[in-house]
């Protein structure tokens, strides 16, 4: 496979709809897009075996599941170079859903989910600030979620 291979407009057309859906299948897309079921199933094997879907997922709605707090949390590093050892600790944390390299103010930027603000404050007083590394760190409490979406293609 041709690692030069660039996607087409049918291509994004079958990443739109499963973006929407992961779950949908090919046949509907096929019927969707008036090309055959095997043209679906070739191209998206073509775009996972180039990397470009990975996986699937489903979306999981936090607040369902009594995890109302969502904290987005900048972290400044005693040392550039404590990077990978801080992510490992991160790691082991289950309040931690993401990580994010930056550049300016903070090294790395982290996503947490807790169900109160007293979780919260534990997680952050026992666990993060417990890693040697980190200098410091400020917080954002989510309030909404007014925009959450994928790239449009």
């Amino acid at each position: 496979m041709s690692n030069n291979y660039e996607i087409d407009s049918l291509d994004k057309q079958i990443l739109s709809i499963l973006q929407k859906d992961a779950r949908t299948p090919f046949i509907e897309i096929a019927r969707k897009l008036i090309v055959s079921g095997g043209t679906i199933h070739q191209r998206v094997d073509k775009m996972k075996e180039l990397g470009i879907i990975e996986g699937s997922k489903f979306e999981i709605n936090y607040s369902k599941l009594g995890y109302d707090v969502i904290v987005l949390i900048g972290v400044h590093l005693k040392n550039a170079k404590d990077c990978e050892i801080v992510l490992k600790n991160l790691k082991m944390f289950k309040e931690v859903i993401g990580a994010y390299y930056t550049t300016g103010n903070y090294a790395l930027i982290i996503k947490i989910a807790t169900k109160t603000i007293a979780d919260y404050h534990s997680f952050l007083m026992t666990k993060l600030q417990a890693i040697k590394e980190i200098q410091s760190t400020e917080s954002f409490i989510c309030l909404d979620t007014p925009i959450d979406r994928e790239v449009t293609l």
